[in-house]
């Protein structure tokens, strides 16, 4: 009796076992998803135009939180002042009319494509310029219900966003470009929006910029008030940091190498016009057409920019080695006066003296005042020659080396060339030591705040 109980039992329990089974087997969880659809977005079930209650079913706001992917960014324009992302956007939030039963957990989520089915937050970018969706191969949208009534709203978007730049240390600059959403028409009364906890804002791995270095990103709130109300708002700000080594090999040692190139004229034969005016134009005309290309990649803007104090200061230094070759040019000149008339100076003197010896020669019988050999104590001549003596017996001045230098270069114009081979290098040295110093200095300074 005992083992025929016994077997009944366990024939029972195995027969609830393959009933499960098979009652298992043949759900359909895919009607159950559609019954569920119907029963809590069926006509007069569900109204979209309504928010939301706010927390635990009050009549508070509607909190909403907010996470962003940041797949790409592909350009940041500093003639336009805007950039181009590519983001993956998702939303949050509780609706508690949409609860569900999830058949004991079988039932993880339900999936919608239709945006308009349920209740959306009206948010929008405040500083966008452009943007669109991504419908290929489908709309790359989707809405997740969850048994409790949390709904998740994921899309891909792309965006062109204002960035107004700040242009004083370019390109030794960084820049900070923000990305601004806001509700458009509810008031913070109504719907708040929050940034998610833990990692609201995250970024691809292998982000790539061609000019620029993603360094950091902060999240913020920028709720504004206005005369209909106070709107909720996020921010997050994108800090970017200007590649430095495409400049320096594009602009920078190009503009060092014309600066040098121009100094080549001092080492010239003042006499080698063509060549000392050929090369000063050629270098003038260079830097020239240099600062015009680099003008052109940049906005109007109307402070000075960290390089346009550089081609300013290496145009100059071209510019003043031309102008340096004027002066040699008129000093050359005025030299040859000055050794014309010496020269006819000496041709008139010994002119003269050879006609006061022809004179002696043909009046030989003339007779001369002999001078006295014994002059008084006040005598203005005696005088004169013991003022000689006196200075004859002071002791001799230390010499000038800079002037005992120069003596050895008889022409002025050759001096001036001496002297333009030494101050055009040191000047431009200390100029790269400022520049340098202050510009660097100023950006460890923007790079603490």
């Amino acid at each position: 009796m005992g083992t025929g109980h016994f077997f009944w039992v366990i024939f029972y329990f195995a027969s609830l076992c393959s009933a499960s089974l098979a009652n298992n087997a043949k759900i359909n969880f895919r009607e159950k998803e559609k019954k569920v659809l119907d029963q809590i977005l069926g006509a007069g079930k569900y109204d979209a135009r309504i928010r939301p209650s706010g927390i635990n079913g009050t009549d508070g706001p509607a909190v909403v939180s907010v996470n962003i992917f940041v797949r790409s960014i592909s350009k940041i324009d500093d003639v336009t002042m805007e950039y181009s992302v590519q983001l993956t956007f998702r939303e949050q939030w509780t609706d508690e009319r949409l609860k569900f039963d999830d058949i004991q957990g079988r039932l993880k989520y339900l999936t919608l494509t239709e945006a308009n089915r349920v209740w959306m937050p009206d948010l929008f970018f405040s500083n966008e310029k452009e943007g669109h969706f991504h419908n290929i191969i489908m709309p790359n949208v989707y809405i997740r219900i969850f048994p409790n009534g949390s709904v998740l709203y994921s899309i891909r978007i792309s965006l062109t966003l204002a960035c107004p730049m700040n242009l004083k240390l370019y390109p030794l600059d960084r820049q900070i470009c923000s990305l601004r959403m806001a509700s458009y028409g509810w008031t913070t009364n109504d719907l708040v929006f929050l940034w998610k906890e833990g990692d609201p804002v995250q970024v691809v791995k292998n982000l790539h910029l061609p000019r620029f270095t993603l360094e950091k990103f902060l999240t913020d709130y920028c709720n504004s008030k206005t005369n209909t109300g106070e709107y909720s708002c996020l921010k997050v700000d994108l800090l970017f940091k200007r590649e430095f080594s495409y400049y320096l090999i594009q602009i920078y040692i190009p503009c060092c190498m014309l600066v040098i190139v121009s100094w080549v004229s001092f080492w010239l034969d003042q006499g080698a016009v063509p060549a000392r005016v050929s090369l000063g134009v050629t270098t003038l005309l260079t830097m020239a057409t240099q600062t015009s290309g680099i003008n052109a990649s940049l906005p109007p803007v109307s402070y000075t920019k960290a390089i346009d104090v550089w081609t300013g200061v290496c145009l100059t230094f071209v510019f003043g080695a031309l102008l340096e070759f004027a002066l040699v040019n008129y000093a050359s000149r005025s030299d040859m006066h000055k050794e014309n008339m010496k020269k006819k100076r000496r041709d008139l003197e010994q002119a003269s003296i050879d006609a006061a010896s022809d004179l002696l020669d043909t009046d030989s019988n003339a007779t001369f005042a002999m001078k006295p050999l014994v002059r008084h104590p006040g005598d203005p001549l005696a005088l004169e020659k013991l003022r000689q003596c006196e200075v004859h017996m002071q002791a001799p001045k230390r010499p000038n080396c800079c002037k005992t230098w120069l003596s050895k270069f008889p022409t002025r114009s050759k001096r001036i060339d001496v002297i333009s081979r030494i101050t055009f290098p040191l000047v431009f040295a200390l100029f790269n030591l400022v520049y340098w110093s202050t510009y660097l200095f100023r950006e460890e300074e923007d790079e603490t705040f």
